[in-house]
């Protein structure tokens, strides 16, 4: 996996070869770097995304876009790692069977508060707003839990 990542970020060995196991496995013993640098840690077990989709009960390509809009947060090593879903009861919380009374489809949050798909997702980002995930039969997709009185776009200031 290490030697993927620094290859395609376009690193060499000081020779000018391209990274494989055996490359980054005799700089690791050389140098004396660990395999892992932080101890385990015990909120939540590591996971990748095809793990966490399966684990989660959703398609991988929704666990990207979640991802990608900020909805659930990723962790990577480095730029061009794998993501990896640290898989937390918090987060197991927000991917539930049924849409619970408060819980507003996207479509709904976004006339209630008169504004745009991408201000709501920015909002559940910010934590102004929370966002459930919910799977029964047609009901597919973000539930959003509207917080606090929001703002809407044509609101008056004074």
């Amino acid at each position: 996996m290490i030697a993927g990542i620094l290859n395609r970020q376009g690193r060499t060995t000081a020779y000018g070869h391209r990274f494989d196991r055996n490359r980054v496995g005799n700089l690791r013993r050389h140098w004396n770097i660990p395999s892992s640098p932080e101890g385990p840690r015990t909120d939540g077990d590591l996971m990748s995304i095809k793990q966490a989709a399966v684990a989660l009960g959703v398609a991988p390509s929704t666990i990207h876009r979640l991802l990608n809009d900020g909805i659930i947060a990723g962790e990577h090593l480095t730029p061009g790692a794998p993501w990896r879903i640290r898989l937390t009861d918090e987060l197991k919380a927000r991917f539930n069977g049924q849409a619970a009374d408060g819980l507003l489809p996207m479509r709904e949050a976004m006339r209630v508060l008169g504004v745009s798909r991408q201000t709501v997702l920015q909002r559940v980002k910010r934590g102004e707003l929370e966002a459930v995930h919910v799977m029964r039969g047609k009901q597919k997709g973000l539930r959003i839990k509207i917080l606090a009185q929001q703002s809407s776009l044509f609101d008056q200031t004074a």
